[in-house]
């Protein structure tokens, strides 16, 4: 794994906050009685694991306040607080947003209070939580991906799974000359799930170097990513519909679009959206590139501790213990599908449950394989609202022709590189 370095300066953002230990303004209880923690998040489930902690933890009392979904406000609201000193102890942060929360400055370092039960999570993970092996929070859930089929199509139309890209590319051929109106996926274009096309691949958008960030979305490995789905779409192989249309849903359920090459939570995507083809799905591990056994991840939070928390050590505590203690964990399957971080979470037998939409096949346990293999050389940037909207917005211009995935990537590379100069970021490129 890459051990991320940041320059001190880089740690500084506009809104003047440095990146710290416990400060001052918490709203925490720090001295006397039962600890009391404040956490915010919006997953379902959350609530309930704070429920069995308190009837469990008499002597650290977890107060959960439900906000909007991060994209939705709640970081926005938790930045705010953040800079008013009044930000809770712990916060639902997802990994594409963390190196944000950690470049602003909001978090705090809890290396020492993790150390215990490190273990117990892979070290791609952690990584996704912190810089130079440090850590700033506690992984909850990670989204490998891996192949949704029709499992009825493929075998009437005698298409292979495909074990490869290459494959891949077969099978979309062969999709289409079983039945001209049907295609084997849809485009890629929200920019999250694209990235994990990039992640696999071993295409990094970021790094870091000299203590400068590096970005690397025009760089020839995203390039040969990029030039295979543009060949996909340049062939009329794929479909080009929006990311969470309603139009790609209807597709899914109808059999005009057989397969979908996504994270676990896909998996609930499908089943909520295409109630129409219940039972005929199955589930098939990701296309590889070659030899090269690595899967990408598109997805995945962290319960972070926030910089003004005045009890980090009790905070992570319970923090860690929700990610591992079975009752927790069970829960949180059952409540927000998530799939563990931790290796005790996916050894819990809630994987193992027969999912009646996939025909009553346990689809949850090929993932749990799969997150092992997850490419491990891979690290966000800290301006991921620009990147993603920029990307997304590129994206969306392939399926009209007034772009291609390269563009995308071009004028993104240009204008991530401007907004982390912006924001006083040095910049190797």
């Amino acid at each position: 794994m890459r051990k991320a370095r940041l320059a001190a300066a880089a740690i500084i953002t506009a809104t003047g906050i440095m990146l710290s230990g416990c400060g001052g303004g918490s709203t925490e209880a720090s001295t006397g009685g039962p600890a009391e923690i404040t956490f915010w998040g919006w997953a379902q489930g959350y609530e309930k694991s704070v429920e069995l902690w308190n009837k469990s933890h008499p002597d650290i009392h977890v107060k959960y306040e439900a906000i909007s979904d991060g994209g939705a406000g709640g970081y926005n609201k938790m930045l705010t607080a953040a800079k008013a000193g009044k930000a809770p102890c712990l916060a639902q942060v997802g990994y594409e947003t963390f190196s944000s929360f950690l470049a602003a400055g909001v978090l705090q370092d809890v290396s020492d209070y993790v150390k215990p039960q490190k273990a117990e999570f892979a070290d791609w993970v952690w990584g996704n939580v912190g810089v130079e092996g440090k850590a700033y929070g506690v992984p909850v859930d990670t989204a490998p991906m891996a192949m949704f089929y029709r499992a009825d199509l493929f075998k009437k139309a005698h298409v292979e799974v495909p074990k490869t890209w290459d494959e891949f590319t077969t099978a979309a051929a062969a999709v289409k000359a079983a039945d001209p109106s049907s295609r084997i996926m849809n485009l890629p274009t929200d920019p999250y799930l694209y990235a994990g096309f990039a992640w696999q691949g071993g295409a990094p958008w970021f790094g870091t170097e000299n203590d400068a960030w590096s970005v690397s979305l025009d760089s020839p490995a995203n390039g040969k990513v990029a030039d295979y789905w543009q060949g996909l779409f340049d062939k009329d192989l794929v479909t080009s519909h929006p990311a969470f249309d309603a139009a790609l849903y209807s597709a899914w359920s109808k059999g005009k679009v057989w397969a979908e090459v996504g994270p676990v939570w896909s998996a609930s995507l499908i089943r909520d959206n295409a109630a129409g083809s219940a039972g005929k799905w199955d589930v098939a591990p990701m296309p590889r590139w070659g030899t090269q056994d690595a899967v990408g991840n598109s997805g995945g939070s962290a319960t972070a501790v926030m910089k003004d928390c005045a009890r980090p050590k009790e905070a992570t505590e319970f923090a860690l213990w929700m990610s591992t203690d079975s009752g927790s964990v069970s829960n949180l399957i059952g409540s927000a599908a998530i799939l563990p971080a931790s290796k005790s979470g996916l050894a819990n037998k809630a994987l193992d449950a027969p999912q009646s939409y996939y025909g009553g096949r346990p689809i949850y346990q090929l993932f749990r394989q799969e997150a092992a293999k997850v490419n491990a050389d891979w690290q966000w940037g800290p301006v991921m609202s620009t990147t993603a909207t920029t990307l997304g917005d590129g994206l969306g211009k392939v399926h009209t022709n007034k772009g291609t995935i390269q563009d995308a990537l071009n004028s993104t590379q240009k204008g991530t590189v401007s907004a982390l100069r912006s924001q006083g970021f040095s910049v190797s490129k």
